[in-house]
């Protein structure tokens, strides 16, 4: 037996964990349908891939939730995990479990999938025949993975930053590393057996002024930590910036050097994705300019050329939405994208120049560090703040770089802290600054970071 195999054995004998039977998951999956793989669904169709968010603790609801997306025509069905599964906290899911149950009341934000089973999830993921993505946000997600994969969910999100730093404040990086290179390794495994299985990153970070440096520097490591295990299905991914000639101008430069940075290091044969996240910051209450919100973000993402796009509802600024509301989010997403094809590209060759050579001054102090393996020059990295993610709540980030928009709503650099950028960089990101006269930085910031509302 590989040491591998003996460390997944011992991975997933947990007392809350029905035997996991290794052998049949493999006759699985690879006996499993075409359908069930969003690496498929990218290779065949050229149409943009539709995404909801949403998730229920228990097994009818999101049953429910299921039927009700696939009837408003919905591309990639979403999987969300609830808080305590995150945190690896099953005991506490299985009783929240118990009691959303017994009484019909929600007691968990998501699907504890460790306490339902593989067994009873995989009756559920073949029923529908359609891609599932994985969406949690779980530092320790390797039981998590090999309970997912083991039912039919072929699409994992996240990853050892982008899955720490924006959620956790003590949790250690180091061993986010480890455990994350675990579940490439998984997804590399099972990716043998068919379709590959797709790996996504999550791009939005902390959802708030996020600079595209920051962004497109975390997405390139992820996506190179997870192909060097064997990954060959990847996808980057952004959020919705509050300035359409920015979210242009990252996809280009986004995409342009996740391809250049993977062909660098001999992973000529992995298959890049993109993926656009509709806006992840404060919704407005007027449900007409939420609207009017995600219509803008959908004609964005047929702008740069998504292969998928994540949907928001209307219903955003007040809770949890509905199964009927994220339908209608759906449909509304997939009938705006049927009146955009054959858009114009649109390029600011100034700006993506300027990105392009932030993002390479980052990258090369990161791969110049003498560590012997990049996910130790990453660590180092962060622990310089050379790499930091504003507004993380984690102790191991800087917290030292400021941004701001600039009056075109593009965000922009304020203080660099410790990012390895140059001068000429950083002094292009100031030119584009223009605060009032008086004007008080925590003023702006407040402004800025409400600029939906």
């Amino acid at each position: 037996m590989s040491l591998f195999r003996r460390e997944r054995e011992i991975i997933t004998r947990n007392e809350y964990v029905d035997h996991f039977d290794f052998d049949e998951i493999e006759e699985f999956v690879r006996n499993a349908s075409k359908e069930l793989f969003i690496s498929h669904r990218f290779k065949t169709s050229d149409a943009m891939q539709v995404q909801p968010r949403g998730g229920f603790p228990t097994y009818e609801k999101v049953f429910r939730l299921y039927e009700e997306f696939k009837a408003a025509g919905v591309d990639i069905l979403p999987l969300t995990i609830d808080s305590n599964t995150r945190l690896n906290d099953y005991a506490t899911a299985r009783k929240m479990l118990a009691l959303s149950e017994e009484n019909d009341v929600d007691m968990l934000n998501g699907y504890p999938l460790i306490n339902h089973g593989y067994r009873t999830t995989r009756k559920m993921i073949t029923h529908f025949d359609t891609p599932v993505s994985l969406r949690h946000g779980t530092p320790d997600a390797r039981l998590l993975v090999e309970m997912a994969l083991a039912s039919g969910i072929f699409e994992i999100e996240g990853g050892p930053i982008t899955y720490l730093l924006p959620y956790s404040k003590n949790f250690p990086l180091d061993k986010a590393f480890l455990y994350w290179k675990y579940v490439e390794k998984v997804c590399a495994l099972y990716s043998e057996y068919n379709e590959p299985i797709n790996r996504e990153s999550f791009g939005p970070l902390s959802a708030t002024l996020q600079p595209p440096v920051i962004v497109i520097v975390i997405q390139i490591i992820e996506m190179l930590l997870s192909l060097e295990e064997g990954v060959k299905s990847f996808s980057v991914s952004f959020s919705q910036s509050g300035s359409m000639i920015q979210d242009v101008v990252t996809a280009n430069v986004l995409m342009k050097l996740s391809r250049r940075y993977a062909d660098m290091f001999g992973f000529h044969d992995a298959d890049i994705h993109l993926v656009y996240h509709q806006w992840m910051g404060a919704f407005p209450y007027n449900k007409e300019y939420s609207d009017a919100l995600i219509t803008a973000s959908t004609v964005i993402a047929a702008m740069v050329g998504a292969d998928k796009i994540i949907t928001k509802t209307r219903n955003e600024a007040f809770g949890i939405p509905t199964k009927e509301a994220n339908a209608r989010a759906v449909a509304s997403v997939k009938y705006t994208l049927g009146m955009l094809r054959g858009l114009p590209k649109v390029r600011d060759e100034e700006e993506e120049e300027n990105l392009t050579n932030m993002v390479d001054e980052i990258m090369e102090a990161v791969l110049n560090d003498p560590a012997d393996t990049l996910w130790r020059k990453v660590f180092n990295a962060i622990k310089r703040g050379h790499i930091e993610i504003p507004f993380s709540p984690h102790i191991i980030n800087a917290n030292e770089v400021i941004t701001i928009r600039d009056p075109n709503q593009n965000i922009r650099i304020l203080e660099r802290g410790k990012l390895p950028i140059s001068d000429r960089s950083f002094a292009y990101e100031r030119s584009k600054i223009a605060l009032k006269e008086g004007e008080r930085v925590v003023d702006k910031i407040i402004k800025d970071i409400g600029i939906m509302l």
